[in-house]
């Protein structure tokens, strides 16, 4: 079974991959109980094996890994790779492996689709069926299974062939800029810090009015936080709904927070309880000028309905043109912002790569300059007249 347990053959392992020009990586994590992830497996296949490494195992330390992680030298290969860069990110202590490709990116670049799985690509580029069946088991449980391992190495080992088509086709295209900048946003460290006074911009409320997204603000947090200290899911603390019934109604002591619909019984005279009517008393206390604002929804001209829809009629023709996934060139957004402001419009879509797939014509047809029309039994472009 090729599993890593000790110190002494993960740091063998590591050496002799560092004169690889690239490494897959997976991880196996359960975080259903708990705030953070538990890291239970890491699987990496280098050129010639591929082992899975037992983060829980006793005694074992992870520091061989994590310096091959940060060699730039190296490139790690991941698919849709979003969780396990927020695992490694706390594991090595606010640092991420670099450099890194996505080929769940890569392959929205290359024509299979919005958010490809795993699954799909092996199919589809290796003309062979995964078993994922082992996908939901526990992958704390020791010992681990052998179709367990079989799953878990087989993440990493198609990822090598994957990876390799995936980049033949991206150079065929010429494409290779057009991700470059999507792989530079992945691991900004931005995306994986948790700031507890930012909690309560993730919460829908009914309200914009600043003092009740003051309270918003300093109940979210505290739940946060408190979420953060005792490594448990923010809603074994309260509820989402909880959070938005305390600021709407601000209760000013623990009988009138007990009455409230959404509160668990017993929970406004706990220790906790009284943390939270702090926290309230926080947000009903807090000066104007430091009072929250919700960014108001642009006000657009009445009409623009029309225009919106022949931008999303045009930005559908671009992607099956160009076979690129939409996420890639525009959201629902930018296409208003577009419709309202024309070159003016501060959005991804008007600049770089996108600008010449989509953009550029976007605006001639927003501008009259362009006309939609269907010729052939095909919807084209064509020059308005």
């Amino acid at each position: 079974m090729p599993l890593i347990t000790t110190t002494k053959d993960l740091k063998a392992f590591c050496t002799r991959l560092k004169k690889a020009e690239f490494i897959t990586v997976d991880t196996e994590f359960i975080r259903e109980r708990t705030y953070w992830a538990r890291l239970c497996l890491i699987q990496v296949a280098g050129p010639d094996e591929a082992f899975a490494i037992d983060p829980l195992a006793e005694g074992i330390d992870l520091s061989p890994l994590y310096e091959l992680f940060l060699n730039k030298k190296i490139l790690k290969v991941f698919h849709a790779c979003r969780q396990d860069l927020e695992i490694f990110f706390k594991e090595m202590d606010g640092k991420l492996p670099t450099p890194v490709f996505d080929t769940q990116i890569a392959s929205m670049v290359c024509g299979f689709g919005e958010q490809v799985s795993y699954e799909m690509l092996v199919n589809a580029l290796l003309k062979k069926q995964l078993d994922k069946s082992s996908r939901f088991t526990d992958w704390a449980q020791r010992p681990l299974s052998a179709k367990q391992m079989k799953y878990a190495i087989s993440d990493v080992t198609f990822l090598r062939p994957i990876y390799e088509k995936l980049v033949a086709k991206i150079e065929k295209q010429k494409r290779g800029s057009w991700i470059k900048d999507e792989f530079k946003n992945l691991i900004d460290k931005e995306n994986f810090i948790f700031r507890p006074a930012e909690a309560w911009e993730r919460i829908k409320v009914p309200s914009n009015k600043p003092r009740v997204l003051g309270v918003l603000k300093e109940i979210a947090a505290w739940r946060e936080q408190t979420a953060q200290n005792a490594d448990v899911p923010r809603g074994r603390i309260l509820k989402d709904e909880a959070l938005v019934e305390i600021a709407l109604h601000m209760p000013p002591s623990k009988e009138a927070l007990g009455k409230m619909r959404s509160m668990q019984h017993g929970f406004a005279e706990s220790e906790k309880g009284q943390q939270l009517l702090e926290a309230v008393r926080r947000g009903m206390e807090m000066p104007e000028k430091d009072l929250p604002q919700r960014e108001a929804r642009p006000h657009f001209p009445p009409g623009l309905a029309p225009t919106i829809d022949l931008l999303r009629v045009l930005l559908k023709l671009k992607c099956e043109e160009s076979q690129v996934a939409s996420k890639l060139l525009a959201n629902a957004a930018d296409l208003e912002l577009i419709a309202a402001y024309g070159e003016k419009a501060e959005v991804a879509a008007l600049s770089g790569w996108r600008f010449k797939v989509f953009g550029k014509e976007a605006l001639e047809l927003r501008d009259g300059k362009l006309a939609l029309a269907i010729q052939d039994n095909k919807l084209k472009l064509v020059e308005a007249s």
